[in-house]
Parts: structure tokens; sequence; C-alpha cells
């Protein structure tokens, strides 16, 4: 453990630095030795440290800590008895529900690898991460059914029930038929998989072994969570951001909120009729609360919300300063990416004062810029973004990983430091074009675009022009009623950007290809035709 004493300021802080019963501490100490510190380990020892404390609210109900212990402890064993032991894996495709928690904890206590699928994959898709990484059992969701239709040799059990589920075994039977009694602790620890976004080509499995309480305490450093409260987390489980605040839950022992699927009304009614203290997003759950309507925001009490955490994608435009007007501020952004976890964060502050900001790196966290010949860059200058922290990822599932510089890995990301040392993300480093001899990152121009009233979200790609090697295309989504043509959204950018930055066409769509974290699908843009 690095800093230790600011870590432990830091956990003291949040409430988690506090005296429990010996017999408590003794069955504790036991079960992280055995189990580690992961959700096996983790989750297992708040069972024993707050068995009666309500660990889980979704829409079957509540489920205590001690309930998810046993209901976990029942599921591993049904797990066994289809064949999955220490050192295999369980592909894991659900929405935010028990089943996804019962699953996750029950494979950990196995010693087998939990590898999340993403619930927006497309049959092929699935089909080609299912064979790569040959998991023992798929535990799924019954209207994931048809997109399994095409994978071949893997033991299914159903999660989530809609109907008659065919003979397929189901998590609710699994657990009933099975003893709650604890598994023998596991020859090795399971490890986490989590799938890249796959927003440019097919997803990769990037493995991360157990987190610790460094990754708890660099998240702790610069969002205020305190032990025991309640979290709706909105954002998937299934991908890092959500699985986060999962797992911090166990050191918290907060209570975690679950729906299974976004509603930007349905948001603030959970908010308000569970009474949560905070609420884990991604940006674009962001965009939809504040298309609602003044009059139905307002029918629901959010003035408990003391933070609002969102990660997964840049907050475009004014984003972050229109919540924090609307809901106060409360809103913290993190940046990061599967592999390198955590990067930066940006508190209410921090976007006040720097629009666009992503915050500064949290205790432990390093952040450094490169240049194309992997030189560090001057104060002010761009560069290639390279992060250190104690959770980065150990290599693709499938082979390769992230460059990396004296330690640091690649995010994949270009920015810079302003003088105030805070961090902003100008782009991916494979989305910079060269336009007209003057290097150009989308972003800039998709921000430009956001901030017209009437527009509700924007995205740009490079594609070839004869004069300039490359310019922009733009997509837009304007707002229902909207007047709004594609002369005058150029006319706004070449008064605020410089010329080579306006978009050769700007095409009106009706919405944005997202995939299930939110992350706009730029592979589907540069693929568009008329008509399409």
């Amino acid at each position: 453990m690095q800093n230790v004493p600011q870590v432990l300021r830091v956990l003291a802080r949040a409430g988690m630095v506090r005296p429990i019963g010996p017999l408590a501490g003794v069955r504790t100490l036991v079960t992280l030795k055995g189990f580690g510190l992961g959700p096996a380990g983790g989750f297992t020892a708040l069972a024993h440290r707050a068995p009666r404390a309500i660990g889980l609210i979704d829409e079957l109900g509540e489920l205590t800590y001690k309930q998810i212990d046993e209901r976990s402890n029942a599921l591993a064993h049904a797990l066994a008895g289809l064949g999955v032991s220490a050192g295999d894996s369980v592909a894991i495709m659900c929405r935010n529900h028990r089943g996804f928690i019962d699953a996750s904890i029950a494979t950990a206590k196995l010693g087998a690898d939990m590898l999340y699928l993403n619930t927006a994959f497309a049959g092929p898709q699935l089909a080609e991460v299912i064979e790569r990484e040959k998991p023992t059992v798929v535990v799924y969701d019954q209207e994931f059914t048809g997109l399994l239709s095409g994978v071949d040799g893997v033991t299914r059990v159903i999660a989530w029930v809609d109907g008659d589920t065919a003979g397929v075994p189901d998590v609710e039977t699994l657990i009933a038929k099975a003893p709650t009694t604890a598994p023998k602790a596991p020859s090795r620890q399971g490890r986490i998989i989590i799938l890249t976004s796959g927003t440019t080509g097919t997803p990769k499995g990037a493995p991360r072994s157990e987190a610790g309480v460094d990754a708890a305490a660099a998240l702790l450093s610069r969002i205020p969570f305190k032990r025991g409260q309640r979290i709706h987390v909105a954002a998937p489980l299934f991908h890092t951001w959500g699985l986060a605040h999962w797992m911090l839950a166990m050191l918290l022992e907060s209570t975690i909120v679950l729906s299974r699927r976004f509603d930007p009304e349905q948001f603030l009614r959970i908010i308000d009729e569970q009474r949560c203290d905070g609420a884990i997003v991604i940006p674009v759950f962001l965009q939809r609360v504040l298309q609602l309507p003044a009059d139905v925001r307002s029918k629901y009490d959010v003035s408990r919300l003391k933070v609002v955490a969102s990660s997964g994608s840049a907050l475009p435009g004014d984003l972050a300063t229109e919540w924090m007007d609307a809901f106060g501020d409360n809103l913290f952004n993190t940046y990061g990416s599967t592999e390198v976890a955590y990067a930066s964060i940006a508190t209410p502050e921090d976007m006040r004062s720097a629009p666009g900001t992503a915050g500064k790196p949290p205790l432990g966290a390093t952040v450094r810029l490169f240049d194309s010949n992997d030189k560090p860059v001057g104060p002010l200058d761009s560069g290639r973004i390279f992060v250190g922290n104690s959770i980065l990822f150990e290599g693709y599932t499938g082979g390769g990983g992230k460059a990396v510089i004296d330690g640091l890995m690649s995010s994949g990301d270009v920015g810079r430091f302003d003088a105030e040392g805070r961090l902003f993300v100008e782009g991916r480093d494979d989305d910079m074009i060269v336009s007209g001899g003057e290097n150009l990152f989308p972003q800039e121009v998709e921000d430009c675009l956001v901030r017209i009233d009437g527009v509700v979200e924007a995205a740009c790609v490079g594609v070839d022009d004869p004069d300039f090697g490359k310019r922009l295309r733009g997509f837009v989504v304007v707002e229902e009623g909207s007047t709004l043509t594609e002369d005058q959204l150029k006319e706004h950018i070449k008064e605020n950007l410089a010329r080579f930055k306006v978009p050769r066409e700007i095409v009106f769509v009706p919405e944005l290809p997202r995939n299930a974290t939110g992350k706009i699908l730029k592979r589907e843009l540069v693929t568009w035709t008329p008509g399409s």
C-alpha cells in the first residue's frame, strides 16, 4: 500500500476505519485470508460485519448482506455441480439486478474468472467473444436467448426469467436447491475480465486482479462518499464504472439500488423514493434527465443527492455546468479507460472554474504526457496520456496490450495540462486527423456544436477531402421542431473555431449509435452513406 498515512486519512474520512467486535474481526480475517480482497472475500466479510444491513435493492425487493452471502454460497455449489472450478471462467450477461451480483460472487468463491459480457452485443460479436474466452458456463438474462443461438458448447443458466425457460436452469431455482454453507476456499483467486467497449472493433478482454484499498482510497480522495450511504448504480454493472462502485460498496457498507433499464424519469423517482445519497451514471444519462420537461423534474425530491459520479465518456459541451445549475454542485467526473481504470477526477470546483477539464489525478495515480517519440512534452503542450495506478490491467486475454513508458500505460487519448495541473482530454489519439496540414481532434468541434441552442448531441468523424486531405463530417441530433439548418451550424463553427475545423458536411440524424455504456459508435458513422 502506497502513502499509508494518506490512505488511512482518506479511509477514516469516509468512515471506513472503525472498530468491530472481536468475533466478527476474527471471521473477517479468516475470510479474507481464504478468499482474498475481491468480491468473494469482501462480501463474505461484510456479511460477518453487518449481516442485517440492507446490501441491495432491486425490482424484486431488498437483500441483506447475510442473504447475499448465503445466495452466492448456494449458487457457487450449483455452479460447481455444473463443472465450474478454480481457473475456469463464467460469462455473465445480465442487466443491473441481483442475478448479476449472485453470479459474480458465486463465481469468485469458486476461484473462477468473471467474464462480463456487454448487454448490447450483437449475436456474431457475442459468439466471437465466447469462442475466444471459452467460459464453462454463461449466466444470462432470458431476453438475450436469441443472441446466444449461435453459441455452442457452453452450459447455460438464466439469471432473470421472463417466461418458460425451456428446461434451462435458472439462478433462483439453483439457489433454492443448493446448501447455503460456504464453499471451500479456492486454490487461486478469480480475476475480473472486463471487455473493452468495442467502439472501433472487436471487444478485447481486459483482466484485472483484486483492486484492494489503494483503488478505493484513490476514488474517495476526490469523491466524498461516506460509509452506509444509499447509492443508485444506474451505470451498467458489466463495465468498469458501475462495477467499481458495486465493489466499493463492500468497503463502505453501502446499500446499492439497481434497476434493469435506465429511464430518465424513473431515475429521478428512484433517487426520491429510495432516498439515495449518490448516483453512478454515464454522461448520456445526465443528458436525458436534463431533457425532461421542468414540470416533470420538479415532481421529484433529489435534494439528498450529495454525489453524482459520472464516467465512461467525455462530458460534451456545457453538460457539467448545465447539470450543476439544475441539481446543485454534486457532479464528479472520472476520466479513465477499461485498461487503465482511473486517471483523473474532476470535482464540481474544477468544472466550474475550468469547464471541460478531466480534473486532477487522485491519490496514488500518476498522469504524464509524451510525444510521438516517447519524450515528455512541455508543461502546457499536448501529448499522449500515460497513466500509473494500482490496478492497471494485465494485458488482453487474446494477447497484446497497451503501450507502456516508464511503467505508465497509455490510455489511448491525447490531452494537455493547464497551469493549475488540471487535465484536458482532447480526443482519442487515433481520432486525430490532419486537415490542411493542421492537427484536428473531433471533440472540439463536437463541443462547439452542442453549445448551439436546439442541438441535443453531435459527433464528428474524418473523411477524405480533395483540398484538405481530410475534413470532418458532422452528425447532429436536434430538438423536435428545430429549424436549424446545416449552413447555420457551419457558420457558428466558423465564428468560434478555425476555418479548417468546419465540417465538410453536417448530417441531421434522429439519434447517434451508442453502445450500452453510452459511447458513440463512430465506426458506424465512418461507414455512413446517404439514405443509411
